[in-house]
C-alpha cells in the first residue's frame, strides 16, 4: 500500500488495484487447454465467451501464438495480478497526486501480451495509456481493457489505442529492435522516455545442475519459441562439461518439432550453418553453435565455455547492456532460478529500468 497520509489517494489506488485483481481472476480461467467458466466472477457472463473467441483469433492471426503459449501468458498474468503482489509492488513507492499524464506506449509483438506490464504500470500509477499495438499482438489487450473498464468505469477515459500517428502525450515508453530504437530516439527524444533495444538472456551452468533444473532451463529456452527477450539464447558451460546432460534436459521439449514454423527455422538454420562449415551440436530439434554473440536465431542456442567463474562474472557485467536476465545458481548478481525466465515479478523491470519511478517523476 502507499505511504500513509493521503486517504483519498489510498482509496483511488485501491480501486485500481481491485480492478486489476478482478482482471487477474478473469484471466485465470484461460490458463489451461479447457477453460472452465467461473460463474462468480464479475461480468463473466458478458466476457467469458468473447475471450475464448479472442484467443482463437489471436492464434489464427499469429502463427507463433499457439494455444499453449496463449494459455501460459494468461496463467502468468493471472498469478502476477494478485492483491498481495500488487500491494507489495506499489508499497515500495510514495505516491502523490499526479497531473494525470498521458503516456504513449509503443508495444512489441514478439510474445502474447508482451506490453501488458507497461500498460499496467501506467494505469496503476494513476496516468493515462495511449497505446500503439504491434500488428502481431493486437487482439487480446484491447479486449482485456474493455473488461477492465467494465469492472472499473473510471478507467474509461484513461485507456485509448491508436493506429495513427501518436499525438498529445507527455512521455513515451517504446520497445523495439536496435534499428527501431534509433527511430524512436529521433522522434521521441525531446520527451521523457524509456526506449528499449534488443536484449537477450543467458544461462550459466556449473555442471552441478540436477536433471530437473535442466528441464526447467529447457522451459526458459523454448517457451514462446525463444522469441522473448527473457528467453535464454546463450549458455555458458564450464570446460569439459558433459553435453549429454544438457541435451537430456532439452528432451522434455522434443514435441516442439511438430510446429511447422519452428521446424522450418531449424531446417533453414541447420542448412545455412552446414554450408558455411560451422561445427554444430544437434539433437534434431535444437542446434548448439559456439559463438560470442548473444542473439541467436530461432531453434539455435549460442554457447561458450569458461574456465574461471569469477572472470565470467566480470564479462557478464561488461555485457550487461546486451543481457536481459541471467538464469543460474552460480552466485551471479541478480541471477534468477531455472524455469523462472518467463514469469517475472511485477517489480522485475525490463532492462532494469524502474518504470514506476520514471512515471512518478513526471508528476
Amino acid at each position: 500500500m502507499p505511504k500513509k497520509g493521503n486517504s483519498k489517494l489510498s482509496m483511488q489506488l485501491q480501486e485500481r488495484i481491485n480492478a486489476f485483481v478482478a482482471l487477474g481472476q478473469f484471466l485465470g480461467q484461460f490458463s489451461c487447454e479447457n477453460p472452465s467458466e467461473e460463474k462468480s466472477l464479475k461480468f463473466n457472463d458478458v466476457y467469458f465467451d468473447g475471450m475464448l473467441q479472442k484467443l482463437v483469433t489471436a492464434k489464427n492471426h499469429n502463427g507463433w501464438f499457439t494455444s499453449e503459449n496463449l494459455y501460459f501468458a494468461c496463467k502468468s498474468w493471472s498469478e502476477a495480478l494478485s492483491e498481495e503482489n500488487l500491494n507489495k509492488w506499489t508499497s515500495d513507492y510514495t505516491l502523490t497526486e499526479t497531473s494525470d499524464k498521458t503516456i504513449a506506449i509503443i508495444m512489441a509483438g514478439n510474445v502474447p501480451l508482451v506490453g501488458f506490464h507497461d500498460f499496467l504500470s501506467v494505469l496503476i500509477s494513476g496516468n493515462k495509456v495511449l497505446a500503439k499495438l504491434s500488428s502481431n499482438d493486437k487482439i487480446l489487450l484491447p479486449y482485456l481493457a474493455e473488461y477492465l473498464i467494465k469492472v472499473e468505469p473510471k478507467f474509461a477515459d484513461k485507456i485509448s489505442f491508436t493506429e495513427e500517428k501518436l499525438e498529445n502525450f507527455d512521455a513515451v515508453i517504446a520497445t523495439g529492435s536496435n534499428n527501431t530504437a534509433r527511430y524512436f530516439d529521433y522522434y521521441f527524444g525531446k520527451y521523457p522516455h524509456i526506449i528499449r533495444k534488443n536484449r537477450n538472456s543467458v544461462a550459466v551452468l556449473t555442471g552441478d545442475e540436477t536433471p530437473r533444473q535442466l528441464e526447467e532451463l529447457a522451459d526458459d529456452i523454448f517457451r514462446y519459441f525463444g522469441l522473448g527477450c527473457r528467453n535464454v539464447s546463450k549458455v555458458f558451460f564450464p570446460e569439459e562439461y558433459n553435453m549429454d546432460s544438457f541435451f537430456n534436459g532439452m528432451f522434455s521439449w522434443k514435441d516442439i518439432i511438430n510446429n511447422n514454423k519452428y521446424i522450418n527455422n531449424y531446417d533453414y538454420n541447420k542448412a545455412v550453418y552446414l554450408m558455411s562449415s560451422f561445427e554444430l551440436l544437434d539433437n534434431e530439434f535444437l542446434l548448439l553453435k559456439q559463438d560470442t554473440g548473444f542473439s541467436s536465431p530461432i531453434s539455435v542456442v549460442f554457447y561458450e565455455t569458461y574456465e574461471d567463474l569469477n572472470s565470467l562474472k566480470d564479462k557478464l557485467t561488461l555485457e550487461k547492456e546486451n543481457i536481459q536476465c541471467v538464469i543460474s545458481q552460480a552466485g551471479i548478481k541478480n541471477e534468477i532460478d531455472f524455469g523462472m525466465a518467463q514469469t517475472p515479478q511485477l517489480w522485475e523491470y525490463a532492462d532494469g529500468v524502474d518504470i514506476f519511478n520514471f512515471l512518478l517523476k513526471l508528476s
